[in-house]
């Protein structure tokens, strides 16, 4: 896509991702499963025999996927799955790819997927519908502003206490707003990151709070004079960890999971979170 073209070339100008944690990378996928790895499962326990079915956003977008192209393997949840492809025992010419909308995923019911990547944080509450694997990553929260606002020169937690900060609703990012900064004036809510970022732009609030890649993404691309005024502390017990998504009680969650420890354990999710979330550059930990 073309637009998805400029706003990776523009994105990848600024430098890198910043971000603490796990991550996955492609690896040059073989036929013959991994030695170490379990017996792969039997061909009917696919969704397609011979075939690793994933399924990822309509569009994906950079930096998860280049170009909305996982097939090229280029991005990093498009590399999540290549190399626990290649853990499962599967080429990469044995992996097909279908879209699907987020919501469309989480809710019960079967699938048309072996497993699903496309940001899924792990909550007990979606446990209820689907299987998740052990995570793949685990994102901090930051906060981000546009030039001019009085969050742009914050420096602390207390710098931001008496500012109007906001989140999308049912998010780490607004837990951490109400835990950790405990503005004066409350939290405000909105209903997607898409609308906390208009509220942003328009000045209905002085700064907003998103998971750490998603704000170097829109201060990178989608913010004029955009502004990364820092990443939060962990708030315990709330950190916001993806994993794969699979059907609910899907024969394959063991395999999957031991898939993305063996890659954690051999320092592949390590080596990918530098290379496509740029876990050298974080924001700065505001305290």
């Amino acid at each position: 896509m073309d637009a998805m073209s400029s706003k990776h070339t523009a994105f990848r100008a600024l430098g890198a991702l910043g971000a603490a944690a796990l991550a996955v990378g492609l690896a040059a996928c073989s036929t013959t499963p991994d030695p170490g790895a379990s017996d792969a499962p039997a061909a009917s326990e696919y969704v397609t025999d011979g075939k690793l079915t994933i399924g990822t956003g309509e569009p994906a977008y950079y930096p998860y996927v280049i170009d909305d192209a996982p097939e090229t393997g280029e991005g990093f949840e498009a590399a999540v799955a290549y190399a626990v492809a290649e853990e499962l025992g599967f080429a990469a010419e044995d992996v097909v790819w279908v879209r699907t909308g987020f919501d469309e995923a989480i809710a019960p019911g079967p699938k048309d997927f072996d497993f699903n990547i496309q940001q899924f944080s792990i909550t007990e509450e979606r446990k209820q519908s689907v299987d998740f694997s052990s995570p793949y990553y685990a994102a901090p929260q930051a906060v981000i502003t546009v030039e001019g606002t009085a969050a742009a020169d914050a420096t602390s937690l207390a710098d931001l206490k008496e500012l109007r900060i906001g989140a999308a609703t049912g998010t780490t990012s607004l837990k951490a707003i109400e835990q950790l900064i405990e503005p004066s004036g409350g939290a405000q809510v909105f209903n997607s990151n898409d609308d906390a970022k208009l509220a942003l732009e328009s000045g209905q609030v002085d700064a907003i709070v998103v998971d750490l890649p998603t704000a170097f993404y829109i201060t990178g691309v989608e913010l004029e004079g955009g502004v990364i005024v820092g990443q939060l502390p962990e708030i315990e017990g709330e950190t916001d960890e993806w994993g794969l998504l699979l059907p609910k009680g899907s024969p394959l969650t063991a395999d999957v999971t031991a898939a993305v420890d063996r890659l954690r354990e051999n320092g592949t999710l390590a080596r990918l979170a530098d290379e496509w979330l740029g876990a050298d550059q974080g924001a700065p930990l505001l305290q």
